[in-house]
C-alpha cells in the first residue's frame, strides 16, 4: 500500500461522516450503564489556543474510551457567554455584546468540530440565551421566598476600571482577577445568597469527594474555614451599644489591652467624622489588598479612635484602634488584641507603645514577654479567679462565665462569607426584582419570567446602559400595581456556571429547570475536567447550587446525589517559554496553524502525550513534529498487511501476540488509573515499534499482524479519532472511533515460556538473561555464566551467594578467589 498519510483529507472525510450520521449523539440504552463526562464551560472568546485544545481533548479521550467500553455517554458542550470579558471585548470592538458573543460562538463551534471532539451538539447551550437564564431567575425568586437571597449594605471589593463589585474569590493578590487593577473597598447595597447556611454541609461533604485531588479538597476546606471559640461582648464607654468580637482563644481574654476594628467598621467611621487624620487613614485603608496572605505580610498600621471599650470581666477601659489588618468582611470586623499571646498584636503594640499583659505562662520555665509573644497553651496567670487553670480548661471556664453573665457565648464561625451575586454591568442576566416605593424589593412573578436583557444596547465601560434604557427600567409593581423600577444590576456570571451541568441532562425542557428523570439517569457528573484555578471560584459555587436545586425539590439525593461531581481531574496549564499560555500575555499558539500543517490528530496527540494530564505542559515545536512522524510510521504499517510469504513462525507469533495483549492491558490500566494518557500513548508507540520489527509469515503470522494493527487502531481512537477511523476502515473494521468495542486482553497470550530478568553482581546491574519461566536458581546461574557481558564480572571471583527473585532478578555475591 503506497499511498501517503493525508491528514487534512482524512479528517475532513470523517468529520463530514460524523456530522451526517450524528454518530456522537447520546445513546440512552437502559441496558447500558450511563457515564457523564464534562469539561470546563468555555467562554466564547472567538479563537482557541493550545491550552483550550488540551483541556477539550482530555475530556474527549475519556468520553470516547467510555463509549467503546459500552457505556451510554453524555459529553456535552456549551458557552459561559455572559460576563465582563465579553462586555469589555465588545466595547473594544464597538459592537453590542450579544452580536459579538454569538459571532464568537459560531466561530468556536467550527473550531471545536475541526478537532473531532465527540460532543453531543444537540444539547448545546449558551448562558446568554433567555431560555437558559430564565431558570436561574426563577431559582432566585424561590431563594427570596425562603430568605436565602437578600439585599444588604456591605463592604465590598470595588474595581474601578471594571466598574463593578467583585466577590472575595475574584480578588487575587489584592487586584481584580480580570484587569489586574488594585481593588478598593466600598460600602454598597448588594444582593447576596446565604451560602453560609450551607457551610457545615459543604464542609462535611468534602469527606465524600474521594475522587477529587487532595489539594482541591484542602483549598475548599480552608476557604470555608471552620473555627470554634467564643463570641464576646465588650461594652462601649458612655453608650448602650456593644462591640462584639469572636475569638478562638477565650483563655487569653484577661490579657486584652486594646481593641482593633476595621476601617469600614461603624465605630471607625463615626470617630472619623470629627477627626480628619483618622478619615484620611480610613481612605488609605480602603485601597489596600483584601487578600489574607497580603494582609499578613504588609506593614501593620493603625490609629486610635478616641473611643474606649469596657472589658466584660474586669470592667477596665480598653482603647479602640483602627488597624489595617482587620477586615470588615471577616467575623464582626473587630478583634480583641492580646499582644502578650499573639505575634501580630505584639508587633502592633510595640510599634504604638501599647500595654502588653501576660496571662498565660509556660508549664516549665519563664518566658520573656518583652522579647516575643507566647502563643502556646499553658497555665493562666494574672487572670483573677482563673489563675492556675490550664489553657484548655480555661477556654471552657471563661466561656461559661461569659454566658452566665450574658457577656458572650460559645460559637462556631466560618471564614466563608455569603455569596455576593450582583454586578453593576450590563452583559449579564437581569436580577428578577422590581423596586417599589411602597412594597420594597418584590420578586418578579413566575409568569413574567424571563426578564429579558435588551440585546441592542452598546456599553461604554462606565455605568451600565440599562440605567438609561427607559423601556427596560420602568415596570409596574407585581404586588400593588404602582409604577416601579426594575433592579438594574445583573447576576455575576458564576450564577450561570454553577448549575449548567444539571441543565445539560435536559437542555430543551421548557417546563422546568431540570427534568428529575434525566437527572436520575446522568447526574452527578462522573468525570469533571477543569483547571485547579477554579478550585474555589467555580467548584465551591457549583457544589452549593447543586444543593440549592436539591432542596428546591428539583431532584432528590437519590436522583442527583448531594454533590455535582464524583471525580475531578485538574489538568495542568500549557506553557510557552515558561509562562501560562493566554491571550492577555500574547504567547498563545494558534491551533489553526498546527492543524493546517499537520492535522488535528497531531495537535491532539501532542497535547495528550507531552505530559501527564495534571502536570504543566511546555510547548515544544519539535515534539509536535515527532507526534506527526509517529502517525506516519503507523500508517506505513499498512504496507506489510498482505505480506504472508514463508512458513508460520510459532515463536514469533507468540512474541507479537504477547506484545499486543500486554499493550492492551497497559493502556486499559492507564485509562482506569487517573487517565495517564502519556503512559498509554507511550505503550502504543512501543507496540507500533514491535509491529514494525515483526515479519508476518504464513497465514498465522499474517493474522497476528492484522490483530496487532486492529488493536493499535482501536486503542488510538480516543486520542486520534480521524486517523484511527481511516486505519480501521482500511483494515475492514467498523467505525473504530465510536462503534468498535474496546479490545479485551487474551490472558493466554500473556503466558510466557521464557522470561527476561536482570542480573546483579555485587549489587550492580551487569546485564540480563532469558530463561525458562520455571527455571531453577542453578539454571539461572548457568545462563548468567554463559553470557559474555556478565561472565567477565565473575572471572577470577569466588561465588559466595546466589539469590533468585523469581521473575525479576538474579543477584550474585562474590569475593576475590
Amino acid at each position: 500500500m503506497s499511498e501517503h498519510y493525508l491528514a487534512q483529507e482524512i479528517e475532513a472525510k470523517w468529520q463530514q461522516r460524523w456530522e451526517a450520521t450524528g454518530i456522537d449523539a447520546v445513546v440512552e440504552d437502559d441496558a447500558r450503564e450511563s457515564y457523564y463526562c464534562l469539561v470546563m464551560f468555555p467562554y466564547p472568546s472567538g479563537n482557541l489556543h493550545m491550552g483550550h485544545v488540551r483541556n477539550y481533548c482530555l475530556g474527549d479521550a475519556v468520553a470516547r474510551y467510555k463509549r467503546m467500553q459500552g457505556f451510554n455517554v453524555l459529553h456535552p458542550i456549551g458557552w459561559d457567554a455572559f460576563g465582563l470579558p465579553a462586555e469589555n471585548a465588545a466595547i473594544k470592538h464597538n459592537r453590542p455584546p450579544a452580536e459579538w458573543t454569538y459571532a464568537n460562538i459560531d466561530q468556536m463551534r467550527v473550531q471545536l468540530k475541526g478537532l473531532g471532539l465527540s460532543y453531543d451538539w444537540s444539547r448545546e447551550i449558551a448562558t446568554c440565551h433567555p431560555d437558559y437564564y430564565r431558570w436561574e431567575q426563577w431559582m432566585f425568586t424561590k431563594l427570596m421566598e425562603k430568605g436565602l437571597a437578600y439585599q444588604a449594605n456591605a463592604e465590598v471589593n470595588w474595581c474601578d476600571p471594571c466598574h463593578t463589585v467583585l466577590a472575595n474569590e475574584q480578588v487575587v493578590d489584592g487586584v481584580c482577577w480580570r484587569c489586574d487593577t488594585a481593588v478598593q473597598r466600598k460600602n454598597l447595597k448588594q444582593w447576596f445568597i446565604r451560602i453560609t447556611d450551607y457551610a457545615e454541609e459543604l464542609l462535611a461533604d468534602l469527606d465524600t469527594l474521594t475522587g477529587w485531588p487532595e489539594k482541591v479538597v484542602g483549598m475548599q476546606r480552608n476557604w470555608i474555614g471552620k473555627s470554634s471559640g467564643a463570641e464576646v461582648s465588650f461594652g462601649l464607654e458612655n453608650s448602650d451599644e456593644t462591640l462584639d468580637i469572636f475569638t478562638t482563644r477565650p483563655d487569653t481574654l484577661m490579657g486584652v489591652t486594646y481593641m482593633a476594628v476595621a476601617a469600614a467598621h461603624p465605630l471607625a467611621r463615626k470617630a472619623a467624622e470629627s477627626n480628619p487624620q483618622l478619615a484620611a487613614f480610613l481612605d488609605e485603608c480602603s485601597k489596600i489588598s483584601t487578600k489574607e496572605a497580603d494582609v499578613e505580610t504588609m506593614e501593620k498600621k493603625g490609629m486610635a479612635t478616641g473611643i474606649h471599650a469596657i472589658h466584660p470581666i474586669t470592667g477596665e477601659r480598653v482603647p479602640v484602634w483602627v488597624a489595617n489588618f482587620v477586615l470588615m468582611g471577616y467575623g464582626t470586623g473587630a478583634v480583641m488584641s492580646v499582644p502578650a499571646h499573639d505575634a501580630r498584636d505584639f508587633d502592633f503594640a510595640k510599634k504604638y507603645d501599647l500595654a502588653i499583659k501576660q496571662v498565660i505562662q509556660q508549664n516549665d520555665g519563664i518566658w520573656d514577654i518583652e522579647e516575643a509573644a507566647f502563643t502556646e497553651s499553658g497555665i493562666l496567670m494574672n487572670s483573677g479567679e482563673f489563675d492556675g487553670t490550664p489553657s484548655v480548661q480555661a477556654k471552657q471556664d471563661i466561656t461559661a462565665w461569659l454566658a452566665a453573665h450574658d457577656k458572650g457565648e460559645e460559637r462556631t464561625q466560618y471564614r466563608l462569607r455569603d455569596w455576593l451575586v450582583s454586578r453593576q454591568r450590563y452583559w449579564g442576566a437581569p436580577i428578577p426584582v422590581i423596586h417599589c416605593d411602597d412594597c420594597g424589593a418584590v420578586a418578579v412573578p413566575e409568569d413574567q419570567l424571563p426578564v429579558e436583557l435588551p440585546t441592542h444596547l452598546q456599553p461604554t465601560g462606565g455605568a451600565s446602559p440599562l440605567t438609561d434604557c427607559e423601556a427596560f427600567k420602568h415596570a409596574d409593581c407585581p404586588t400593588c400595581g404602582k409604577a416601579a423600577v426594575r433592579e438594574l444590576d445583573t447576576f455575576d456570571t458564576f450564577m450561570e456556571s454553577s448549575w449548567y451541568m444539571n441543565r445539560y441532562t435536559s437542555p430543551r425542557d421548557a417546563d422546568a429547570m431540570v427534568n428529575a428523570d434525566a437527572v436520575a439517569r446522568w447526574a452527578p457528573v462522573d468525570q469533571y475536567i477543569g483547571g485547579v484555578e477554579h478550585a474555589v471560584l467555580h467548584l465551591l459555587y457549583a457544589r452549593f447550587y447543586h444543593k440549592l436545586m436539591r432542596d428546591a425539590g428539583l431532584f432528590t439525593s437519590e436522583q442527583g446525589g448531594d454533590e455535582p461531581f464524583k471525580n475531578l481531574l485538574t489538568q495542568g496549564m500549557v506553557l510557552k517559554d515558561g509562562t501560562k499560555m493566554s491571550k492577555s500575555k500574547g504567547n498563545t499558539v494558534d491551533p489553526k496553524a498546527i492543524i493546517e500543517r499537520f492535522g488535528a490528530d497531531t495537535a491532539r496527540l501532542f497535547t495528550l502525550f507531552a505530559a501527564p494530564p495534571e502536570k504543566e505542559l511546555e510547548w515544544n515545536d519539535a515534539a509536535v513534529e515527532g507526534s506527526y512522524r509517529f502517525l506516519k510510521r503507523v500508517w506505513r504499517l499498512l504496507e506489510k498487511l498482505d505480506n504472508n510469504e514463508g512458513s508460520d513462525d510459532a515463536a514469533a507469533v507468540k512474541a507479537i501476540r504477547l506484545s499486543i495483549h500486554a499493550t492492551i492491558k497497559k493502556v486499559t490500566h492507564a485509562f482506569e488509573q487517573g487517565f495517564a494518557f502519556n503512559v498509554a500513548i507511550a505503550a502504543l508507540m512501543e507496540l507500533s515499534n514491535s509491529l514494525q520489527a515483526y515479519e508476518p509469515k504464513g497465514e498465522t503470522g499474517a493474522a497476528a499482524y492484522r490483530e496487532g494493527l486492529q488493536a493499535l487502531a482501536t486503542m488510538l481512537a480516543p486520542f486520534v479519532p480521524h486517523f484511527a477511523c481511516e486505519l480501521g476502515e482500511k483494515l475492514g473494521m467498523e467505525e473504530v472511533a465510536v462503534i468498535s468495542a474496546w479490545p479485551e486482553v487474551d490472558e493466554a497470550a500473556l503466558v510466557q515460556d521464557e522470561i527476561t530478568i536482570g542480573v546483579q553482581v555485587q549489587g550492580k546491574r551487569r546485564g540480563e538473561i532469558t530463561i525458562a519461566k520455571d527455571a531453577s536458581q542453578d539454571d539461572a546461574m548457568a545462563a548468567a555464566q554463559t553470557d559474555s557481558a556478565i561472565a567477565k564480572w565473575l572471572d577470577g571471583m569466588q561465588v559466595v551467594k546466589v539469590i533468585l527473585v523469581p521473575g525479576r532478578l538474579l543477584n550474585i555475591v562474590v569475593k576475590p578467589a
